[in-house]
């Protein structure tokens, strides 16, 4: 059995039946940082759903809703979903509001050999997150954090699908991402070591 030490001290493989990971959790709970790092542990590839889904419209996802609303954002993004999950031996971090639709839900329960993780944090540490990357950020502050009792809706709203979609839950609150990669792993292998 692999021992948590070597998990943690280098590169770890997930379980043979596992074709693609999928992080999921509100914005700030770290999916792409943690996502591009969990990635290359494993020598896996790594996609961003939005950055897909802006690769395939050839826009901006602001310039989508500015341009067509939410209710077509969402078309798109179920069919960028879709596409993305056709990607073996990858890890796919969701946009925040991709669990809200039934499709996407479905898609992710449905697709063969894939886990969902949920990278979780209470709304204050999330928060204070995005404004801090914001105010660091060159890009224009996310509007929805112009309204934190709206955001906060937004994530209690949320927070169950996230939950019941992932077969493992992170807390990232209290862990760096190199720490939540590593608890990551470590949840893998345990997964491994307890399949039939």
């Amino acid at each position: 059995m692999t021992s948590p030490e070597t998990i943690i001290a280098g590169t770890t493989t997930a379980p043979a039946h596992l074709r693609r990971i999928v992080l999921t959790g509100f914005m700030g709970a770290g999916k792409s940082t943690i996502g591009r790092l969990l990635a290359a542990r494993l020598n896996w590839d790594f996609l961003d759903l939005d950055a897909h889904l802006e690769a395939r419209t050839r826009t901006t996802i602001p310039e989508l809703f500015a341009t067509h609303g939410e209710a077509h954002f969402r078309r798109l993004e179920s069919t960028a979903l879709a596409s993305a999950l056709a990607h073996p031996l990858t890890v796919l971090a969701l946009g925040g509001g991709t669990p809200e639709s039934i499709t996407n839900r479905l898609l992710l329960e449905q697709t063969p050999a894939t886990l969902t993780i949920f990278l979780d944090a209470p709304f204050p540490t999330l928060f204070d997150r995005c404004v801090l990357q914001d105010l660091g950020s060159a890009q224009e502050a996310r509007p929805v954090l112009s309204d934190p009792v709206a955001a906060e809706a937004r994530f209690n709203h949320r927070h169950p699908l996230y939950r019941r979609l992932a077969a493992i839950t992170i807390p990232t609150a209290e862990q760096t991402p190199s720490e939540s990669v590593d608890a990551l792993l470590l949840a893998l292998t345990q997964l491994k070591h307890t399949r039939p």
